[in-house]
């Protein structure tokens, strides 16, 4: 080989590197597209069976079938979302009857006496707090950094909201020539495990939206018995919120506790119930009780429901949702078991032989 030939080579495998660095930057920057794809497409699965329902036994024309699937499902969302229209006027009559100063003082008084606490077991509190950016917790600011993140999340769900409907619609509208384009473009000799691949992605993907929907419905209800034990107002729309949060694995329940435990000490206040000898003891008997919720889903509901869905190993659908976590945060975590068990089947279809393939995919 000449010094010329390796010149070329190095040349080569130098463009090659940069070449895919860029398309990973370009695929990074538009990230936030690409999510609004996914989530379109995992819809489209979901509302397609309704969309040949109206077609087939309804007769209806393609688009008025497409248009009437997502209004449906436009307001069965809007009505769930109506349902947290009493729980809203109900906290924000609350808050108008708090007394902030009174609150401010059995904050600081709470925040003392956990000091003193830790200070006799020579724990260094305000070196934890400045080294954790926990200094705004100790005072009272951190509540306009919530309601300026909360409506800057909130427009950035709308925006979201808009461009994941208007893809949905032509994903639907379209299917049909979506599909026959991609058939046809398909490689003859690949064309058939292609198929195959998509048909079985299709058939484990709604495998596991049915039962994500069941693993939140015993959720619900393990939540609403714990707040109808401790006499939590509004106890099932609660349970319903903290349900939702749960779509997020591992982090979802810390949300859900967090705002369980805001809305029980507002209405604690609203209900003129002393702070520090009712309100504070029923919110962390709740959240002890929301606590023994989640170690059973855990331990027991979620591995179950899930490794069943997509014939995973419960351990390797943990591991799973931690890597996707650490290298893609929430959204990550969102979309780690769909993710990963297409790959599986794109994989055994494509890379039968391979030793460490067939042992992941042997039950599929």
């Amino acid at each position: 080989m000449t010094s010329k030939e390796i010149s070329l080579g190095i040349v080569k495998a130098v463009a090659i590197l940069i070449a895919n660095g860029l398309a990973l930057f370009f695929l990074f920057k538009i990230s936030t597209v690409l999510i609004y794809c996914i989530i379109a497409i995992v819809i489209s699965l979901l509302l397609n069976p309704l969309v040949n329902f109206l077609k087939r036994k309804l007769k209806f024309k393609n688009t008025l079938a497409v248009i009437t699937a997502i209004l449906i499902a436009f307001l069965v969302i809007s009505g769930f979302i109506l349902l947290f229209v009493p729980l809203l006027l109900a906290q924000g009559k609350n808050l108008s009857l708090l007394d902030v100063t009174t609150l401010e003082k059995n904050y600081h008084i709470l925040l003392q006496n956990i000091t003193l606490f830790l200070d006799s077991y020579n724990v260094n509190t305000k070196q934890l707090i400045q080294s954790s950016k926990l200094s705004s917790f100790t005072t009272f600011e951190f509540i306009p950094n919530f309601i300026n993140s909360f409506f800057s999340t909130l427009g950035n769900f709308s925006m979201g909201f808009a461009s994941v409907l208007f893809i949905t619609f032509f994903i639907l509208k379209e299917s049909e020539s979506f599909y026959l384009k991609f058939k046809n473009i398909l490689p003859d000799n690949q064309k058939e495990k292609i198929l195959h691949s998509v048909k079985e992605i299709n058939h484990l993907l709604s495998r596991y939206f049915l039962g994500l929907l069941l693993q939140l419905t015993i959720i619900m209800i393990l939540y609403l018995v714990v707040f109808l034990i401790f006499g939590v107002e509004n106890a099932i729309i609660i349970a319903l919120l903290c349900a939702i949060f749960n779509i997020v694995p591992y982090v979802g329940p810390l949300i859900a506790s967090v705002v369980a435990g805001l809305l029980v000490m507002t209405s604690g206040i609203g209900a003129g119930a002393d702070f520090v000898n009712e309100t504070l003891p029923t919110a962390i008997y709740v959240l002890i009780g929301m606590s023994l919720v989640q170690v059973i889903d855990n331990n027991f509901s979620s591995p179950l429901i899930f490794s069943k869905s997509t014939n995973s190993h419960p351990l390797e659908i943990f591991l799973i949702i931690l890597m996707a976590g650490i290298l893609f945060g929430i959204t990550g975590m969102i979309i780690a078991v769909p993710f990963y068990t297409s790959l599986k089947v794109i994989g055994k279809e494509f890379f039968p032989e391979n030793k460490v393939i067939k042992a992941l995919t042997k039950n599929l």
